[in-house]
């Protein structure tokens, strides 16, 4: 299915980020997070933008601590970007999707 958005969890981090051969975008969320919620179609939108491209997933962190923890999620939303395994750039807070594009442009290279 193009475009799709991927569900992490602690135990699949490793596998599908650390060692992803594609850059990778995680969104830290939480259902009671109202910014989440309004981030959570740019993210469908960054999925279906940059497929085959970009990994896009989330991370619920109410249901993942080890992970968020691990990254030190403080706030959510957080965008972390990886590229081969290392985290290239942390984004707190919601962000347009024009300015989302930018940043995995400058950091990660990526065009749609």
């Amino acid at each position: 299915m193009a475009g799709k958005v991927l569900e992490i969890t602690d135990s699949t981090f490793e596998a599908e980020i650390t060692k992803s051969t594609i850059p990778a975008l995680i969104d830290f969320w939480a259902p009671w997070c109202g910014p989440c919620r309004m981030l959570g179609p740019i993210v469908e939108n960054l999925a279906t933008a940059y497929d085959g491209k970009l990994k896009v997933t989330k991370v619920n962190t109410d249901d993942n601590p080890d992970i968020s923890n691990k990254l030190r999620v403080m706030n959510i939303p957080t965008i972390m970007l990886f590229n081969q395994g290392e985290m290239v750039e942390r984004i707190v807070g919601l962000k347009p999707q024009t300015e989302l594009e930018e940043i995995i442009q400058e950091k990660l290279g990526v065009t749609k």
